[in-house]
């Protein structure tokens, strides 16, 4: 009897110790792909791997018990109805799990973009996007918060990707008065995009956007590999810009109010 269950209990140590190893390397592979590539793929892979080994593990050794294999027996023979009830309940989990895999095949985001979630018109979310597990994508707003989405609802959403394609833009804009040599504006915004080291695309069109009721207004888009270089390159060129400005006589125009006095 004692032999009995030394030997399940040796039995159980050992399917711990291989599962924990099994999943330990798992970790391991993972974080050195992730290391090199940061992609949604790898993400929910790595997730879906770890629950599907943990899961595995759980189940070989409560199946060491006799309770726990009656249970399963019962479970089995129980037929058609419990088997409709615990499908019923882990509908909306496989959905995401399948979701998951869609999501992450076809890849309308990727770790790092900057998105938009819109469902029936209505913005759910934007911000950047961090993570992805076998149930869920994490995109972070842009004031810090974390929003946790399920993989379903994302890929019900319409999905509004700033960096689907390579890279990523915004316009800057930069009024001036009436009677500035437009030409020399535009050389000094040329000059600031030369020589900022984030800006892939040099050769962009400076264009008169519109006027205003104080000057002309002067736009363009300024493009970089990712988010975070584009906030860093667009502040660091609005500085670089006035700076140039003020040193050629470009004159920034704002509203002024005359009072006159009567007597």
């Amino acid at each position: 009897m004692m032999n009995g269950h030394f030997e399940k209990l040796i039995s159980i140590a050992v399917t711990i110790a291989v599962f924990a190893a099994l999943v330990a390397v798992a970790n391991r592979i993972f974080r050195n792909i992730n290391r090199r590539k940061n992609s949604i793929f790898y993400k929910f892979l790595s997730s879906f791997v770890y629950v599907v080994l943990v899961g595995t593990g759980i189940y070989s050794v409560l199946a060491q018990f006799d309770l726990a294999r009656e249970i399963s027996t019962v479970i089995l023979q129980s037929g058609t109805l419990i088997i409709a009830v615990a499908t019923f309940a882990a509908q909306q989990a496989l959905g995401n799990v399948i979701s998951g895999f869609m999501l992450s095949s076809s890849r309308p985001i990727e770790i790092g973009q900057k998105v938009k979630i819109m469902q029936g018109g209505t913005q759910i979310c934007e911000g950047i996007v961090k993570d992805m597990s076998f149930r869920h994508v994490v995109i972070e707003s842009y004031d810090g918060q974390s929003n946790i989405l399920p993989n379903s609802l994302v890929d019900q959403a319409v999905i509004v990707n700033a960096n689907y394609t390579e890279g990523t833009g915004n316009f800057l804009e930069f009024e001036v008065a009436y009677d500035s040599d437009f030409d020399l504006v535009r050389t000094l915004i040329r000059q600031a995009l030369e020589e900022q080291p984030e800006v892939t695309r040099k050769d962009v069109n400076i264009l008169m956007n519109r006027v205003s009721a104080n000057g002309v207004v002067f736009k363009f888009t300024v493009w970089t590999k990712t988010v975070d270089e584009n906030f860093r390159a667009c502040s660091e060129l609005r500085e670089k810009i006035l700076k140039l400005f003020g040193e050629h006589g470009i004159e920034i125009p704002y509203q002024t109010l005359d009072v006159n006095m009567h007597a």
